[in-house]
């Protein structure tokens, strides 16, 4: 029987598929900014990947549109510090927050019942709304418009 998918990310399963690739950063790093790389960018192919299924390929698809680019590839970056490794580990900790996030479940609404004292209220406001409107109009005191 196939693990849960939540497992399946939790667990790491999903890191193998995962391809790194490495830029300069225009985060922090003084006098070294523009001589190390270590902005990480984090492409995972859901096309091609054998751990997901059908299912949770099309839902990815659905829900993630802005983050996957036209050859199908989930696209995440991270260049908040200075080091490589830490960035590294940043954007493998978005990854599974998003894909956790994405499969989690949503909670179904329920509805629920008015009270009593709200229903009332609202007749109330209703009757008080209708007087005030016809109290505006002027009565000439005659009944039939054919007698004048």
């Amino acid at each position: 029987m196939e693990k849960p998918i939540n497992l399946r990310i939790t667990e790491g399963d999903l890191l193998h598929e995962l391809h790194f690739r490495t830029s300069l950063s225009s985060g922090p790093g003084g006098q070294t900014t523009n001589k190390i790389e270590s902005k990480v960018q984090l492409l995972f192919d859901i096309q091609n990947s054998i751990y997901l299924t059908d299912d949770e390929k099309i839902m990815l698809f659905k829900k993630l549109p802005k983050k996957i680019n036209e050859e199908g590839m989930l696209y995440l970056s991270a260049q908040e510090r200075r080091s490589q490794l830490e960035n590294k580990e940043i954007v493998i900790k978005k990854f599974k927050d998003l894909l956790l996030k994405t499969f989690e479940p949503r909670k179904p609404r329920k509805a629920t019942e008015r009270t009593k004292d709200s229903i009332e209220e609202r007749l109330t406001d209703k009757h008080a709304t209708g007087e005030k409107k016809a109290s505006r109009h002027w009565e000439t005191g005659v009944e039939n418009v054919e007698d004048l």
